[in-house]
């Protein structure tokens, strides 16, 4: 009998170390060795492959991949037919998508898209530019860039499109963005024949309950603290609106333990505000997960 395994795609450069963490976090360690395209994870039923995120789609579609994890940018730019089966929104820099934008020179006289007719545009992004570019009824030459797309105008090209999560490098060579093209996240997609099939679908929708409580733990914190009852209604009141702890009675009766969680940034005002208002034995402690 055949041993059942989820063929998975790793994306292999920028995300590739966010990913490693991401999937930690969720309780799956993956070994990457140098120069080896097939990392182990301890997990039998899961095989990796360390694949650049723009083909992972591709390999998906054609099946060479049950699933994997890439950019929802290059899901449309190889106009791969995969399953949507989520959304991780995390990047190599934070939890913000990422955007394409349309740059030029700061010193350029193009003003929008539209001036853009019969100029050159250096792009990873090709088929993406073409069809924003025909979406706007404009017609410009557009080229692969292999790399260094900010520093090619405007001595190579008359503008660029290019990915940026914070804009500081397309400041940095002196470009200002015209428009946004389109934004992105990581998504989670799957092969369509893979998702057919029963065993497979059920495996992934288990990792991906992991992976989701990983980021939802993101930046969120668990406080347990021990309250006499008499102080229970002033501890409370200091609480943000919808927090709902978890209270349970101690041996000594006239005392709760009260659990609950918070975002990170939050608990270096409310503890000390907790603790006038009567609490005690106040622990802070990490999330790895958040499970809703």
């Amino acid at each position: 009998m055949s041993r059942k395994v989820l063929k998975l795609g790793i994306p292999k450069g920028s995300l590739e170390e966010a990913t490693v963490k991401l999937f930690a976090k969720a309780g799956y360690n993956i070994t990457i060795k140098s120069r080896s395209y097939f990392p182990t994870i301890d997990d039998d039923e899961i095989e990796c492959m360390l694949i650049r995120a723009q083909e992972i789609a591709r390999y998906v579609s054609d099946g060479v991949l049950d699933a994997g994890l890439t950019g929802k940018d290059w899901v449309m730019e190889s106009r791969a037919d995969v399953e949507d089966i989520a959304d991780l929104v995390y990047s190599k820099q934070s939890s913000r998508p990422v955007k394409w934008v349309l740059a030029v020179p700061n010193d350029s006289p193009i003003q929008s898209v539209k001036d853009l007719q019969g100029k050159r545009i250096a792009t990873e992004a090709v088929n993406m530019t073409v069809d924003y570019l025909k979406k706007h009824g404009v017609v410009a030459n557009v080229e692969f860039s292999w790399g260094a797309t900010e520093v090619k105008a405007p001595k190579l090209v008359d503008a660029i499109v290019e990915i940026t999560e914070t804009g500081s490098s397309l400041r940095a060579n002196n470009l200002r963005i015209l428009e946004t093209l389109m934004e992105s996240n990581t998504k989670f997609i799957m092969n369509k024949s893979a998702f057919t099939d029963e065993w497979k679908l059920n495996k992934v929708k288990r990792l991906i309950l992991m992976l989701k409580g990983a980021m939802a733990a993101n930046g969120k914190v668990g406080i347990m603290m021990n309250t006499p009852k008499t102080k229970l209604d002033a501890v409370m009141k200091i609480l943000p609106d919808g927090i709902r702890p978890t209270i349970s009675q101690l041996s000594d009766s006239e005392w709760l333990d009260v659990n609950l969680i918070l975002e990170d940034k939050l608990v270096r005002e409310l503890i000390p505000d907790l603790k006038e208002a009567g609490a005690e034995d106040i622990v802070e402690y990490p999330l790895n997960k958040l499970i809703h």
